[in-house]
Order: C-alpha cells, then structure tokens, then sequence
C-alpha cells in the first residue's frame, strides 16, 4: 500500500458503506490515525489542565468539538472544574449547528461548542 487512495479502496471493500450513511466507510479509520499520529486526546487534555492557570477571573473558554472522543473530554473536564469552583458552566447542553449551516455547512454537522466562565475565587 502507497496511497491513501489504496487504504481507502481497502477499507471500503472490507466495511461497504451502509445505504442510508453519507460518509465513507474509510473517513473513521482516517480520522482515527490522525487523532493517534497528533496526539489530539493528550493535546485536549493538556489544554484543560492548563487553562485555569492561563485564564484571569472572568475570562472564559469557548471549545469547539468536532467527534465524540474531543466532546466527552470537554464535558468532563468542564464539569469537573465546576464541582471543584473553577468554572460556571454557561452552555448547560453543547451548541450545535442548525439544519439551515447544515446545508450550506456539512462539516459543521458534528461541531458541538461548549463554553465556560473562569469563576473569580
């Protein structure tokens, strides 16, 4: 194999896609080494542990999440640094795009924005 093509050719013979799916049947193993090769999970997380520090009172943190493994990072961490008093979680449910920046938008059917204000101690 030398080609992404080629892997994508691969994977789509071994895992057709299903009739009603929109998506490749390759696009998770893609994103799936691109999340492996950069590091993101270990990159969210070093970016929750250092933002209280890197904050002032009052500022606040805007995340933008683009699958699930990012998203439930952010939830959790948002959530445990509200039960320890650092954050005031303002966006109670994720913000997600409407069906009208869908259609002009499909990338932004998985964005799911969470915000949180930095509490003054």
């Amino acid at each position: 194999m030398k080609t992404t093509g080629q892997l994508a050719r691969l994977i789509a013979s071994a895992a057709p896609a299903m009739k009603q799916e929109r998506i490749h049947p390759a696009t998770r193993t893609f994103q799936a080494l691109r999340i492996y090769v950069n590091r993101e999970l270990d990159e969210i997380k070093a970016l929750f542990e250092a933002a209280p520090q890197l904050l002032k009172p009052s500022a606040r943190l805007v995340v933008i999440s683009f699958h699930s493994l990012e998203d439930r990072i952010a939830k959790d961490s948002l959530r445990e640094g509200a039960h320890k008093g650092i954050w005031e979680i303002l966006t109670r449910k994720p913000v997600t795009a409407q069906e009208e920046e869908m259609e002009r938008n499909p990338r932004s059917r998985s964005a799911k924005l969470r915000a949180a204000e930095k509490k003054t101690r």
